[in-house]
């Protein structure tokens, strides 16, 4: 059967799929474009098994708030090699789940993946782009955050990104104050926004390595604990996000740099998602 450049080139809009594939699928389907459509999903699925034990290591992190600004969101969108992320197609693919998370306010990675995409829902085009790139492809991670205002970043490369909430709108260059904390988290990888919200089981680790630290110093057993629990504050300002030296002045902490612009002015939530 005789098939032309057209019909290729309206299943390659319609699928995303590769020019010889599209073709192929047009023969077998006797032209027929909702056949070759179905030809070519039925092709990813068989991809996505043969492929399901392997890793999807590389991939895209990406960032990104709504136009009120009081919900943010990042998902990252796994592939098997860092050729296919650096992809333009898979980035926009990684984008147009982002931008169908903020529209609808998504709550969980569950009910992201039902949300249909271009008439399908996004796991069944995980699947379809898993047939078009002929790698493993995955919706690793998605975390959301809701406040009074939000602020993203991506860095560089797309491997890392960072959203935050703060919990005044009015405050004076919020906005800004938002963007800088963003990239702050990305630079200084906080556990927690202060000292109160450290996980207990961090803080146990801390002290077990400050007493081993103090142990092999030679330092009386008694002392051990204590020892290691003044050295907590230096883990404190190391590790929480308002303690920190504040990156672009480090002579103030973030603390001091959220009360220039509102003595109340403080942070809600914040995550960092990276691959690897």
């Amino acid at each position: 059967m005789n098939i032309t450049a057209s019909q290729v080139n309206e299943l390659r809009k319609l699928t995303g799929a590769g020019m010889m594939d599209c073709k192929h699928a047009l023969v077998e389907s006797n032209g027929e474009m909702e056949t070759a459509i179905d030809y070519l999903r039925k092709k990813g699925q068989k991809v996505a098994a043969k492929r399901a034990d392997r890793d999807a290591t590389e991939g895209v992190v990406i960032s990104k708030v709504s136009a009120d600004a009081k919900y943010a969101a990042v998902v990252m969108i796994n592939c098997e090699t860092d050729f296919v992320a650096k992809n333009d197609d898979f980035v926009k693919y990684a984008h147009s789940i982002l931008d169908l998370a903020i529209m609808n306010k998504v709550e969980t990675i569950e009910e992201l993946k039902a949300l249909e995409l271009n008439g399908r829902k996004v796991e069944d085009t995980i699947t379809d782009q898993t047939g078009v790139i002929g790698e493993k492809i995955d919706l690793g991670a998605f975390f959301k955050i809701e406040s009074e205002i939000t602020a993203a970043y991506i860095h560089p490369g797309n491997r890392l990104a960072t959203i935050i909430g703060l919990n005044k709108a009015e405050a004076p260059n919020v906005a800004q104050i938002g963007r800088e904390l963003a990239m702050q988290i990305a630079a200084m990888d906080p556990v927690a926004i202060d000292e109160s919200d450290v996980p207990q089981e961090a803080i146990q680790r801390e002290i077990e390595i400050g007493m081993e630290q103090a142990r092999n110093e030679g330092k009386a057993e008694e002392m051990l604990e204590k020892i290691a629990r003044g050295k907590l504050n230096k883990f404190y300002r190391e590790n929480t996000l308002l303690n920190q030296d504040f990156v672009r002045e480090n002579k103030k902490s973030v603390r001091q740099y959220l009360s220039e612009s509102d003595k109340a002015l403080t942070v809600n939530a914040f995550k960092r998602v990276m691959l690897g």
